[in-house]
């Protein structure tokens, strides 16, 4: 059985189970509307709309607190969902960071240990991304994963949105990274 919330560290982060005590800290981070600004669902700076969002997180099952190591602070958050036997598949998403770490190279870190962590139980993991989030979209192709379809994606308490998906299967991360 996966543990879909393991304690997750590396150099850059340390990801952490989501609690409900941690609303109030990541709604500090959330509530800058610049963060939203390309995603599918922009009022979710909104504490009543990121209260939506922080309850699906919640019942989600694989949601992270992720930690900024060098300071102890909260960076945003990420997740593991849908996870299918079946396929041995898995998705990594509903991520967002606080507008400091953009261009620090968190995200990729945060992406790249989550991926080494699951990759022994799945064969793919699949992300879906706002069809208008170019900044998400690109900082995902860095990792490796490649646009593979697009799907119309009912987020929790939220409107439907269009979403492309990218995939990155485990011998494509292999390639071009150490060995799990």
């Amino acid at each position: 059985m996966i543990n879909l919330q393991p304690n997750l560290e590396n150099e850059k982060a340390i990801l952490f189970p989501l609690q409900p005590s941690d609303f109030e800290e990541l709604y500090v981070v959330a509530s800058d509307p610049k963060i939203w600004e390309q995603h599918p669902n922009k009022n979710r700076w909104k504490r009543e709309v990121f209260q939506t969002f922080f309850e699906g997180a919640m019942q989600s099952g694989g949601a992270f607190k992720v930690v900024d190591k060098a300071t102890g602070k909260a960076a945003g958050s990420t997740r593991f969902y849908n996870y299918n036997n079946t396929e041995k598949s898995i998705l990594i998403g509903y991520s967002f960071y606080g507008t400091s770490y953009w261009g620090t190279g968190l995200n990729k870190s945060v992406k790249a240990m989550m991926l080494h962590y699951i990759f022994p139980f799945v064969n793919t993991v699949h992300f879906h991304i706002g069809a208008f989030n170019l900044r998400s979209q690109i900082a995902i192709e860095r990792i490796g994963a490649k646009k593979t379809g697009e799907i119309e994606v009912a987020y929790h308490g939220e409107d439907t949105q269009l979403n492309f998906i990218y995939s990155i299967t485990k011998e494509d991360w292999l390639k071009l990274n150490k060995p799990l």
